[in-house]
């Protein structure tokens, strides 16, 4: 091995060992694995792990300089939905994969053969680890549909303003409970958080109770009959502006968005910005 280290990659820790796709671990020895990614910088630890549809997955922690995304000057709000994933203040659709939505039929279908199966049969188990595959897939679809579009967004904008969506009080509203869930949007803003702290973004968030869809974006006119959903588009008589719904609280989350960062510049001491502190001279320059 140490003849052709010049030529693999090799991650090393106590007596854990990693050379390109083997793993050494203690008391187990060496097991090849899949790489998701490469393996880079001091390794820390290794946790392995077993999943419910029987598959082992090492989690390998690895202390590394990040490599930043190059500054921009591009700034964006988002409003999230359930009918589109979301819609930006610039007028892009995102749409909502609905995964498990899309394999609810599958799942049912599965739960259905597991019901009656014996316990401790082998039907059973194959019928377990069918169910638990298919619960895997609408993971894997879902996380990496965050991932791409969470890294997209942290990429090509300086300052991202999203509202303070108080999910666990969302959920509550047995209608849309289900589709809530399957969107995750809880996932995706934490994906955006930490990710902003590592490429030095800023991700702004607006009051939970501000009126971003009711509010006129040209006129600042709130419409109370927008708080029924199934009104998707308005237009206000006395500045004739025709709102879309989800552009207009993008537009709307936006300004509140950049408000709140404009005030908070003149401040004495660093503000809060995605849990950390953030100087308002770094604000100041961006925002310009």
């Amino acid at each position: 091995m140490a003849a052709n280290s010049l030529t693999r990659r090799i991650c090393a820790f106590g007596n854990i060992l990693v050379i390109e796709n083997r793993l050494k671990l203690p008391k187990l020895g060496w097991v090849k694995f899949h790489k998701s990614q490469d393996i880079t910088g001091k390794l820390v630890n290794v946790t392995v792990t077993r999943t419910s549809s029987g598959k082992y997955i090492a989690s390998i922690l690895c202390e590394t300089e990040i490599d930043k995304y190059p500054q921009v000057t591009q700034n964006i709000a988002l409003d999230l939905g359930i009918k589109s994933y979301l819609v930006t203040s610039d007028g892009e659709i995102v749409d909502n994969p609905k995964y498990y939505r899309t394999q609810k039929r599958k799942l049912r279908s599965y739960h259905k053969k597991l019901s009656p199966s014996q316990k401790g049969s082998s039907n059973r188990v194959k019928a377990k680890i069918k169910l638990a595959r298919t619960y895997e897939q609408i993971t894997n679809l879902r996380d990496d549909f965050l991932h791409k579009l969470s890294s997209r967004l942290i990429k090509e904008n300086s300052i991202i303003c999203i509202e303070d969506l108080r999910v666990a009080n969302m959920v509550k509203n047995q209608k849309l409970a289900l589709s809530i869930s399957d969107a995750s949007w809880s996932k995706f803003v934490a994906m955006l958080e930490y990710k902003a702290l590592w490429h030095d973004r800023i991700l702004q968030k607006v009051g939970t109770f501000y009126p971003s869809s009711q509010t006129c974006n040209h006129c600042g006119f709130i419409n109370p009959l927008v708080k029924d959903l199934k009104l998707r588009e308005w237009s206000y008589p006395g500045c004739s502006n025709y709102n879309l719904r989800d552009k207009n609280a993008a537009l709307n989350v936006l300004s509140e968005g950049l408000k709140i960062l404009k005030a908070a510049v003149g401040a004495p001491d660093a503000i809060y910005a995605c849990g950390e502190l953030v100087s308002p001279e770094v604000i100041s320059a961006r925002d310009r």
